[in-house]
């Protein structure tokens, strides 16, 4: 008997609702149900990871005779490489308004089934038109999936687990990039697959990923607190409800009663100038927070990790068909980042380790280039001083989804991680792949250090900006750190046990 469960949210006034379905959220225990959610949403981090790895590793291939693509390397980690970030970031806007408009279930099925059709259309590629088309429209698939992805997961996990999970979550983009690394050294081995064949097999193989993928995402459900602000606070009840009795069920003993209500004026939609007016009106320096993070993470990422085998294979003469294993072991560094650091996102707190994950990894890298410089480096050590690196770094970027993720109201949470994501990914992942191809494609080491320099001051610049604005979220509710736009006048507030959030 689900002795825990509350009765149904009781309307206040017409287009009012009383519900205390957030605090119900919070307070259930870690359960299969969870693991679900982990499973049917995280998993797309690995489709981009392969996908991004992918296309790194084989760009050497692409630009052979013979690869039945008349490209070169620069413009597979130039060209394509900016082209699949812009769709990223168009898509992250596109879907992101219709995320918060129709709710996170529709998108996060139909951003996937985007980027399908996108990925299998690229293994068809012919000519380069083509291949930058189609790597243009994967981008835009999998950038509406950040928005709907990052969004439900945080509307849907307790808020004392909520900054482990996404940055978990956002980590396992890892464990794509070293499936990635690994197939690309089987299909790029000429000896088992023709030069035409190995690299266009390496997209298909993605798809079938993403359909078991989308074959698991069917039973995630829609996020109960999108509900309850759209209308649909019946269907909001019933799903927490079944929640609650199936962890009941499985725990052999009923949950406590969860405290705190909240009252809220449904609304089917948000404009775009409320949500400006309030990101940047009413929540100025968080707004200044999610652009530095995302404009640092995004220029180091996708400005280093597209050049990746380019540095390889000009300055330390790697076979195009090893580079894989290279990035298999940085990608290794990347995964362990988040995993082993992400707990104290919820324990030291979101301070703390934003920021020293931002600074370390910015030091760490201006001594990977004054190494690199001197000549002290061969293809091992690089590798290895990109480990650890990135294993601060790693945390540092996923905690960017993270933080703009929850530091906005719910209206605007999809539409806050999408903008974000789209400038900051626009100033440092568009211009970032341009750049670092043309430096590194001159073969002349100081470019190279340059590029590596200008990545390392955006991570550190990032850093001092969290220490002083970043918020104290951890073990917070969502309504608690920044109040819904729907509240009712006069009675915000998640819980009793908590002030309103204020504006910073």
């Amino acid at each position: 008997m689900p002795a825990a469960a509350s009765p149904a949210p009781v309307p206040a006034a017409t287009g009012t609702v009383t519900t205390d379905v957030p605090s119900r959220l919070d307070r259930l225990p870690w359960s299969r149900w969870h693991w679900m959610i982990v499973i049917g949403l995280g998993t797309v981090w690995i489709l981009d990871g392969l996908e991004v790895t992918t296309v790194g590793s084989i760009a050497g291939r692409l630009s052979e005779p013979g690869s039945g693509l008349s490209i070169t390397s620069a413009q597979v980690t130039g060209i394509a490489a900016a082209l699949y970030v812009a769709g990223a970031c168009a898509g992250a806007l596109f879907f992101g308004w219709l995320t918060d408009r129709y709710g996170r279930k529709k998108l996060f099925m139909i951003t996937l089934a985007v980027y399908l059709s996108a990925t299998a259309l690229t293994a068809l590629s012919f000519g380069p038109w083509w291949f930058f088309t189609f790597r243009f429209l994967t981008g835009f698939g999998i950038g509406g999936e950040y928005a709907a992805i990052n969004s439900a997961i945080d509307e849907l996990i307790p808020a004392r687990f909520r900054g482990r999970v996404d940055l978990v979550i956002n980590g396992t983009y890892w464990l794509g990039a070293i499936g990635g690394a690994l197939l690309s050294i089987v299909m790029l081995n000429t000896s088992i697959f023709p030069k035409d064949i190995g690299w266009r097999l390496t997209f298909g193989l993605g798809v079938v990923l993403g359909l078991v993928i989308l074959l698991v995402r069917r039973h995630v459900p829609e996020s109960p607190r999108w509900q309850f602000i759209h209308g649909r606070g019946e269907q909001a009840e019933e799903l927490v409800s079944s929640v609650e009795e199936e962890i009941e069920e499985e725990r052999g003993e009923p949950l406590p009663r969860a405290e705190g209500e909240i009252t809220i004026e449904q609304r089917k939609s948000i404009g775009f100038g409320l949500i400006a007016k309030t990101v940047f009106g009413k929540y100025p320096k968080r707004a200044v927070l999610g652009l530095a993070l995302f404009v640092g993470q995004a220029f180091l990422y996708n400005a280093i990790t597209f050049g990746f085998g380019a540095i390889l294979t000009t300055f330390f003469d790697v076979p195009t068909g090893s580079t894989g294993y290279y990035f298999a072991v940085i990608a290794a560094g990347n995964l362990l980042g988040p995993l082993l650091l992400g707990k104290l996102f919820d324990t030291l707190g979101r301070r703390v380790m934003i920021s020293s994950t931002y600074l370390l990894s910015g030091s760490l890298l201006f001594v990977t280039a004054w190494l690199f410089d001197q000549g002290s480096l061969d293809a091992v050590t690089m590798t290895a001083c990109w480990c650890v690196v990135l294993f601060f770094a790693s945390a540092g970027a996923s905690s960017a989804y993270l933080t703009v993720s929850e530091i906005f109201p719910m209206e605007t949470r999809a539409m806050a991680i999408a903008f974000f994501y789209a400038i900051g990914t626009a100033a440092g992942g568009i211009s970032g792949p341009l750049v670092f191809a043309d430096l590194t494609k001159s073969g002349v080491v100081g470019d190279t250090v340059l590029a590596f320099q200008i990545g390392a001051s955006l991570m550190c610049a990032a850093g001092l900006v969290a220490a002083f604005l970043a918020v104290k979220a951890e073990r917070r509710s969502l309504e608690d750190i920044a109040a819904p736009l729907s509240t009712a006048t006069g009675k915000t507030g998640a819980t009793p046990s908590t002030p309103t959030a204020r504006a910073t």
